[in-house]
């Protein structure tokens, strides 16, 4: 059994044991083993309860196999307090991991990082993500700044984004305010489509020919030279809309019909009647849904809906270029 030794000691900055190894071997100069309590404890009412230092190497140093290395709890304040005094490139706390595993990882607030001059936190990877956030209800990352852009992506790579946003099948950015762009606006469709209401009942697939009944809603288009066309359905074939207008349900709640306005869009086209050659302009028929080679100028004013892109002998669906008139 071990006898607790007590010592104390009245002066400022003299301690009450010193223990000092200088043997160039290394070695300790203190040793404390528990078989179930602590190892070695340290308290303090008024300041540190233990303090570490050292000239080349680290000041305080925990190790377990097979739990926390240092573990820092606090009642009131922070349980572990890291401070850095050195120049540029100098860390408070940093946290590494070998594979796969984590180098910092808390809960509550994971991590908090303040600075008054510096990054408030800092993440580098060489193979993977420099920070990564995730949550299972909420936003995975929060950027928020008083005086300067709450989000700031930059890619030294010309062929990848500052800021890429992903989400097969759903929305991939959404924005609540203005967007500048100081460059050029690249997309992937191919027309520049507008929602309208639809006519009761109407069923108009992906490359529909529509025009406008009496109420300004959407309907197939059923007779030659309809001055009303309005469009045509658009995401038929290979071609998708780049740019929608008026997104959003109607006024009941229903889906509203995609109308390609400029650009190209696949077209059902009928040259059944006159076929169509590359170049023809296209107006409506009386085959419903169909566009055909509007042969006829004196008819055509009015309700042009675009110029064929492929040739059509047949009833088929081929690429157009919207160009009402």
């Amino acid at each position: 059994m071990t006898t607790p030794i007590s010592l104390t000691s009245n002066k400022a900055a003299t301690p009450a044991v010193d223990a000092t190894n200088t043997s160039p071997d290394g070695g300790l100069a203190v040793h404390g083993f528990a078989e179930h309590g602590h190892g070695v404890e340290g308290g303090s009412t008024k300041s540190k309860g233990v303090v570490g230092t050292s000239t080349d190497f680290q000041g305080v140093y925990g190790h377990s196999d097979n739990n926390a290395g240092v573990v820092g709890e606090s009642a009131t304040w922070v349980g572990v307090y890291g401070k850095a005094k050195g120049g540029a490139g100098t860390i408070g706390v940093m946290g590494e991991a070998r594979s796969d595993n984590d180098g910092v990882t808390g809960n509550g607030t994971g991590v908090y990082g303040a600075s008054t001059g510096g990054n408030g936190v800092e993440g580098s990877s060489v193979g993977s993500k420099g920070v990564y956030g995730h949550s299972g209800t909420n936003a995975g990352v929060v950027g928020e700044s008083q005086d300067f852009d709450g989000v700031l992506g930059v890619s030294h790579n010309p062929a990848h984004a500052g800021i890429s946003g992903h989400n097969p099948g759903g929305m991939a950015g959404f924005f609540d305010g203005d967007i500048v762009v100081t460059g050029d606006i690249r997309v992937a469709g191919a027309d520049c489509a507008e929602r309208f209401d639809a006519a009761d009942q109407v069923v108009a697939p992906p490359g529909t020919v529509m025009a406008l009944d009496d109420t300004g809603a959407l309907r197939v288009a059923d007779s030659d030279y309809d001055g009303r066309v309005a469009g045509v359905v658009s995401g038929a074939g290979a071609f998708r809309p780049a740019v929608i207008l008026d997104s959003g349900p109607g006024g009941d709640g229903t889906d509203r019909i995609p109308v390609a306005l400029v650009g190209k869009v696949y077209c059902k086209v009928d040259g059944t009647r006159a076929p169509v050659a590359v170049g023809d302009l296209l107006t409506t028929s009386q085959t419903p849904g169909y566009a055909m080679r509007a042969g006829d100028p004196g008819r055509a004013f009015g309700a042009v809906l675009g110029k064929a892109l492929a040739a059509c002998h047949d009833r088929s669906l081929i690429p157009i270029l919207v160009t009402l008139q």
